[in-house]
């Protein structure tokens, strides 16, 4: 059995660091796949056809929408200088000298709106970058700002945000994404507060130490758009998402109760009600979203929707793509005979389901460099058994999916995570100068998930 759980780990070690080197993972996932079964002894061709790919279309399937619509409103967004004008009003109203929490501000917003992390780091670089050189603020603390806002609470922690990693716990949970509110809140609030602690202690050993912003950068940004929307128009696109999202989970034009039971039971036998109405109040609220941006801001796009549609389903496709391998890997790998025996372990790290449920998850999303390939492995593989345990100890899924939602977004952010690699490369900044920040930020994520876990439970 040795020989098994060996061979699982060989497997998750070489993606990882195929991964880091920036080698694709729709490529290199099922070759890794494959590379276990093969030395765990099992049928090779099989699992490829019938495990691997099941879990990848299963997880296409029930994510493809979101992550079009997504990747689109997103991309308008910037296209149309929405997502600027918001930014620069927040960087505006507060100034250079709150620039750190201008930038971090800027960033949840937009995040919690329902913007990309990627547009959202686009979006925010150019005015982050100006404000801290007219505050002389290190821009090597740049990304870490930029992953506070964006990766962070708004990504995971707070009750309703629209990003992926706070939907895909109520496929497993049967919850919403207002799940655990009190302990979202919470949790955001130790990690918004502790973030910008350190931060600001950076900023002030670096001023203590006569350090600047810095000369001869990389990708300085160019002068700043001046033809932007009013800050009042580009923030309603972001309210219409939330404000509609929130009334299909949470009123009595609850999107749940649009279809009878009985007609459901008919048509559509296996529908889960309560899983796909999640996913469901999600769709329609982007596309309000969409289509509300485009009726306030066709002027700003006009003649740029063609190319923000193609350069948004691009993203998309290659976004689901590549996680979709990594949740193939993970249905894989829990066909495998080792993995119960790394189950065990897992799981007996602690008796508490909200703590061995903490620990797989980051354990996984750092392994894989991704928050949702991470947390979709974890969950496919071990979230029956988490929801069996939580029933067993008197624990809410809500809290299953609140504590996982903010795992994922814990040691997700190691080196050979794709969002950091494409933030310090919009910044023109390198690992060795700007990672140990960012890598700070992650220490102080993962820490409030523990104590929310152990206070939990």
């Amino acid at each position: 059995m040795a020989w098994e759980v060996a061979a699982i780990v060989l497997s998750l070690g070489l993606l990882m660091a195929l991964a880091y080197r920036g080698l694709p993972v729709i490529v290199f996932a099922p070759l890794c796949a494959t590379l276990a079964v093969v030395l765990s002894g099992a049928s090779a061709l099989p699992s490829y056809t019938e495990s691997f790919m099941t879990g990848a279309a299963d997880y296409i399937k029930t994510f493809f929408p979101i992550f079009l619509l997504g990747a689109i409103f997103g991309t308008l967004m910037e296209t149309s200088g929405a997502a600027a004008s918001i930014a620069s009003g927040i960087a505006r109203v507060l100034g250079p000298r709150h620039a750190i929490i201008a930038i971090v501000l800027a960033c949840a917003v937009l995040t919690y709106g329902g913007v990309s992390l990627f547009v959202v780091a686009f979006a925010v670089y150019p005015f982050g970058a100006s404000l801290f050189r007219a505050a002389n603020i290190p821009k090597r603390l740049l990304p870490a700002t930029i992953a506070l806002g964006a990766f962070t609470f708004t990504m995971d922690a707070l009750p309703g945000t629209p990003q992926i990693q706070n939907l895909i716990p109520t496929r497993f949970f049967g919850t919403t994404i207002y799940a655990a509110p009190v302990v979202g809140l919470i949790g955001a609030a130790i990690v918004l507060v502790g973030g910008l602690a350190w931060l600001q202690f950076r900023r002030a050993r670096a001023l203590a130490a006569g350090e600047g912003y810095g000369a001869d950068h990389r990708n300085e940004p160019q002068a700043e758009a001046t033809d932007l929307p009013r800050l009042s128009l580009a923030i309603l696109p972001l309210v219409v998402v939330l404000a509609t999202n929130f009334v299909l989970n949470r009123s009595a034009f609850s999107i749940a109760s649009w279809y009878t039971e009985a007609r459901l039971r008919t048509e559509f036998p296996t529908l889960n009600i309560r899983t796909a109405a999640a996913t469901w109040s999600l769709i329609v609220a982007l596309l309000a979203g969409i289509v509300f941006l485009l009726a306030i801001h066709r002027r700003h796009l006009k003649g740029r929707f063609t190319p923000s549609l193609t350069l948004a389903t691009s993203g998309a496709l290659m976004a689901i793509f590549n996680t979709a391998s990594e949740v193939g890997f993970g249905h894989v790998i829990k066909s495998l005979p080792g993995f119960q025996v790394i189950r065990g372990w897992v799981t007996g790290l602690s008796p508490h389901v909200l703590i061995s449920e903490a620990i797989s998850v980051n354990v996984l999303a750092g392994m894989t460099g991704s928050a949702s390939g991470g947390l979709s492995i974890a969950l496919e593989v071990m979230g029956r058994h988490y929801l069996d345990l939580a029933k067993a100890q008197g624990i809410s899924p809500d809290l299953l999916h609140r504590i996982a939602s903010m795992a994922s977004g814990g040691m997700d952010t190691l080196p050979h995570n794709g969002a950091v690699i494409t933030l310090l490369t919009i910044a023109g900044l390198t690992h060795r100068r700007s990672y140990p920040d960012i890598f700070a930020i992650t220490l102080i994520k993962t820490a409030a998930v523990f104590a929310l876990a152990v206070a939990s439970s």
